[in-house]
């Protein structure tokens, strides 16, 4: 009995030392964390979507266009249909803590209005360099990838694939690095599309093992190629290493045509004079 009443009291000091703020944007932070992780895995839904027509009404069999689009919409339907969801679990998650009446409310309709903005601001550009969409990369056109000199650099001492730009895991280590600070990749896309934008990742010196990344691209370039294997610049862009993970730079060129390669020229990094490393690279655009 103590021990219940001592947690009782404890509850209801939280819900009223608790503001209303700081817990509105945890919760608002918890939900941009789902609704991020929705949108990265809904995208990879069509890479099994042929053999899931009976479960995916609007992906026909053989379209894979209408099996992407579907995939790319299919995150906005289920926030949308879990909005209230999330609604009604947090407020189990303030009833637990004490939090009541007007306050409890107010945090509600904050997380309400949290969604509502992040549905209507989101731009939601899928992302057409993905393996499991069937995005390749062409290695005789792309830089030999760089293996390490063994204990010097115990993170390359195996060299990893350039593939490994087109898979969603960035965590510490996994990436494509080359040697030097020059290097490009070119990437088989699995659809024609006019491209409208590139995301480049990369980690952050928080979770870099050394706290390092000074091999993060900086000057970079992305070219169209086409069946010729003439290349066209659709933009020159730099990499902030002090910024996001995850930078998104639209191309400064209008393409004249629709692109199924698309080259990633990276001329320069943050100062690593042994090698460059990319984590992932997003290409954007219309089919």
């Amino acid at each position: 009995m103590p021990a219940q009443l001592g947690r009782q009291c404890v509850a209801q000091e939280r819900g009223r030392r608790t503001p209303v703020l700081p817990l509105a944007v945890l919760s608002a932070g918890a939900f941009l964390w789902i609704l991020y992780a929705w949108s990265n895995n809904a995208l990879q839904v069509s890479a099994t979507c042929a053999a899931e027509t009976k479960a995916l009404p609007f992906c026909l069999r053989g379209d894979s266009l209408t099996c992407f689009a579907f995939a790319f919409r299919n995150p906005l339907v289920q926030l949308s249909a879990r909005k209230e969801l999330i609604a009604e679990s947090l407020s189990d998650v303030l009833e637990e803590n004490g939090i009541h009446g007007l306050k409890r409310e107010e945090i509600l309709q904050l997380t309400r209005q949290v969604i509502e903005t992040a549905m209507g601001n989101s731009n939601w550009m899928p992302n057409w360099a993905l393996k499991s969409l069937g995005a390749t990369v062409d290695a005789e056109r792309t830089t030999k990838s760089y293996g390490g000199k063994g204990w010097l650099s115990p993170l390359f001492s195996s060299a990893k694939p350039p593939e490994t730009l087109l898979q969603p895991d960035v965590s510490a280590g996994n990436c494509w690095a080359f040697q030097g600070s020059r290097g490009h990749a070119v990437i088989q896309l699995p659809e024609n599309i006019w491209p409208t934008a590139v995301t480049m990742w990369h980690v952050s010196k928080a979770v870099s093992p050394s706290g390092d990344v000074s091999s993060a691209p900086r000057d970079f370039a992305i070219l169209g190629v086409d069946e010729n294997e003439n290349e066209t610049l659709l933009g020159s862009f730099i990499y902030d290493v002090d910024g996001e993970i995850a930078q998104t730079f639209h191309v400064q060129e209008e393409p004249l045509q629709a692109y199924q390669r698309i080259k990633v020229e990276v001329q320069s990094n943050w100062g690593n004079m042994e090698y460059t490393c990319v984590y992932r690279v997003e290409i954007h655009g219309n089919p």
